[in-house]
């Protein structure tokens, strides 16, 4: 038996400089699941502690995949390898690839709370058309350079512990010993690799492990987000859109559940078409609205939107509401035009540019003079690209605007000078018209106009003093309005692209992260009341149409909100890496082919799995998901947007 006396030294520093990338790795995801215990909830130190040591399984994939090169190095056969020079060479590599996995999860320790889901391909969707890139880094580094100091800090103990390993040059004694134990040692290291990228499971396993491999151990989804690491969930998602075409069931089949095209009778007889302003506002989840929270009987809860709380009691509140996105670019295509997000956005997918039903093509049939506002630098966020895809009149930006003194240093516009842009702009309107106005101000930074400082609460956290200045921003904007002749004759509709920060334990289970709001205002008095189903971001293109008494078919998932429901009224949505469907019973949660837990729907902290139950329910609820999956994703791929009159009656309620 050959003994591996010549390169043993060798296998235990490539060991041991491995086990170092997961110690540094492990370090890393402490620190993640430390830095967000707020948002992912661990029921006792010893839990935390079993789910960073699943996480080992998918570190070796990345610890595999980032230090290849090293690790190619270290194997090969030859007195060379042990050259201070090629050392050198190698312990570059080695840094290269695993510092870069490393700071990528620090990166998602400060950003996790933003997305609510680990990195992943599309990570700079987000900031890919801001014109302030350099303005941003610079404020991004300093407001979390407590992360980059500690970034620093590991990597040089990482360096230093690497340096305590170093190989010296050996004489080859023997060298057919040599080579046929280098040949076994490349051998064992190549195999070991192999069963690494696979999980562990060498014979069992045809290919690497994938995200839904987190699933095998835990019942709770928002666990995941813990055993993965950002690198790892970045390499399973590169040159995957997300939008594939499925084949599961038939068209009619589908069509049938799903209900993809609606059509609404004419509901009123006034002849004169209404004016519609829709507001969009920035980061304002469910959480800070107090006329959206008299049902949560949240101790101590304190409201941050005075006007709009009083708006609200003269206007029509949708308290179960949901965003069908995580970020701005989200909210434009599931507002306007009906179409969710899930893993990749639509305005970022290849299929961006084809023909689309929406609100917009329907209001311009209607001879709507149409004008999307938006206070940040033109093309932020990809906003004016995609709105000249939907189809608007009128795109006013910061740079129609023109009086930078106004620009808040990072986003855009300050809210209050830009809403009386907006009124001045829509006083020049010929009626009838549509406008969409995206605030800027309350996100992060969090700051607001030096000569408000006190004015407004600061609460419990940043967000809640933005929230402050924007309420008062839109009461001076109604205070303006409500002189003008339009004014009487227009429906002012409220929603948010999605959440921000959370001061209350409720908003932070996984499924009250999408929590929204959706308030119709009429100064005629038409809508008023507060309505409790379940509705969601795609329920406002259709709400839209049937406001303006479109009567024809059209393609939409999402239902009217002022008539009667056509479809038993649920909500689909997507966390992690991992779908969800809502409806008055259950949540479903699912990875798109297998079903992951099932949960009741007051269960929104995801804690009690009934999956293995095998509820009755739960079949019939994951095929309406799978099916509307396949809709969506036929749909787009296919270029199917727009009703084409292969149904054209009105749909029936359940």
């Amino acid at each position: 038996m050959i003994k591996m006396f010549h390169r043993v030294e060798e296998l235990k520093t490539l060991l041991y400089r491995l086990f170092l990338a997961y110690v540094f790795f492990s370090i890393s995801r402490v620190l993640f699941l430390y830095y967000n215990l707020d948002l992912i909830e661990v029921d006792s130190f010893l839990q935390g502690l079993y789910l960073c040591y699943l996480g080992l399984r998918f570190d070796t994939t990345s610890i595999v995949y980032l230090s290849s090169l090293f690790i190619l190095m270290s194997i090969l056969p030859g007195t060379f390898v042990l050259e201070k020079a090629y050392q050198k060479v190698a312990k570059g590599f080695y840094f290269f690839g695993l510092s870069l996995g490393m700071f990528l999860n620090f990166v998602d320790i400060a950003y996790y709370r933003f997305n609510l889901m680990r990195l992943n391909a599309n990570l700079f969707e987000s900031i890919e058309n801001e014109v302030n890139k350099t303005t941003l880094f610079f404020h991004f580094f300093s407001t979390y350079f407590y992360l980059v100091v500690l970034f620093a800090l590991l990597l040089m103990a990482w360096n230093y512990f690497y340096d305590k390993a170093p190989l010296s040059i050996q004489k080859i004694q023997d060298k057919k010993a040599y080579y046929t134990e280098s040949a076994i040692f490349f051998l064992i290291v190549v195999l070991a690799c192999i069963g690494g990228v696979r999980g562990g499971k060498f014979l069992n396993a045809t290919r690497p492990i994938a995200t839904i491999h987190t699933m095998e151990k835990i019942k709770n989804p928002q666990h995941a987000d813990i055993l993965l690491n950002s690198s790892f969930s970045i390499f399973r998602t590169i040159g995957k859109t997300g939008i594939q075409p499925k084949n599961k069931y038939s068209p009619e089949e589908v069509e049938a559940i799903t209900l993809p095209f609606k059509q609404y009778a004419k509901s009123s007889q006034d002849s004169i078409s209404p004016n519609i302003v829709l507001f969009i506002i920035e980061s304002f989840g469910k959480e800070y609205w107090g006329a959206f929270n008299e049902e949560t009987k949240i101790p101590n809860y304190v409201s941050y939107t005075p006007f709009l709380d009083s708006l609200g009691q003269h206007s029509l509140r949708f308290t179960n509401f949901f965003a069908n996105g995580r970020k701005s670019n989200h909210a434009m295509p599931s507002i306007l035009a009906g179409i969710s997000t899930f893993k990749t956005a639509y305005t970022t997918s290849p299929y961006v540019l084809q023909p689309l039903e929406s609100a917009l093509s329907i209001l311009n049939k209607q001879n709507y003079d149409t004008s999307f506002f938006h206070g940040a630098p033109n093309g932020s966020m990809g906003l004016l690209g995609f709105s000249s895809v939907l189809g608007y009149d009128h795109y006013y930006g910061k740079d129609e605007y023109g009086n930078d003194d106004d620009f808040d240093g990072y986003w855009g516009i300050w809210d209050e000078p830009f809403l009386d842009y907006v009124k001045k702009v829509l006083d020049k309107k010929q009626a009838p018209f549509f406008s969409t106005i995206f605030t800027v101000t309350s996100h992060e930074p969090y700051i607001i106009p030096t000569k408000y400082n006190g004015k407004f609460p600061k609460g419990n956290i940043p967000m809640h003093q933005c929230v402050g200045y924007t309420d008062y921003a839109i009461r001076q904007f109604f205070k303006q309005a409500q002189e003008e002749d339009w004014f009487k004759n227009t429906v002012f509709l409220f929603t948010a692209d999605h959440s921000n920060q959370s001061d209350y334990d409720y908003y932070e289970k996984p499924i009250n992260r999408f929590a929204n709001s959706f308030m119709i205002y009429s100064p005629k008095g038409t809508y008023k009341g507060v309505n409790e189903q379940l509705s969601q971001h795609i329920d406002i293109y259709p709400t839209l149409v049937d406001l303006v008494d479109y009567d024809k078919s059209f393609r939409s998932w999402g239902q009217s909100l002022v008539s009667d429901p056509v479809q038993t009224p649920y909500v689909v949505d997507y966390f992690g890496e991992n779908y969800f469907i809502m409806d008055d019973q259950y949540i479903l949660v699912s990875d798109g082919e297998t079903i992951l837990g099932m949960y009741k729907e007051e269960d929104r902290g995801l804690k009690n799995n009934l999956k293995d139950k095998n509820l009755p329910e739960m079949n019939p609820l994951n095929e309406k998901l799978n099916m509307f999956i396949q809709d969506y994703m036929n749909r787009i791929t296919k270029g199917e947007l727009s009703y084409k009159g292969t149904s054209g009656s009105l749909p029936t309620t359940d």
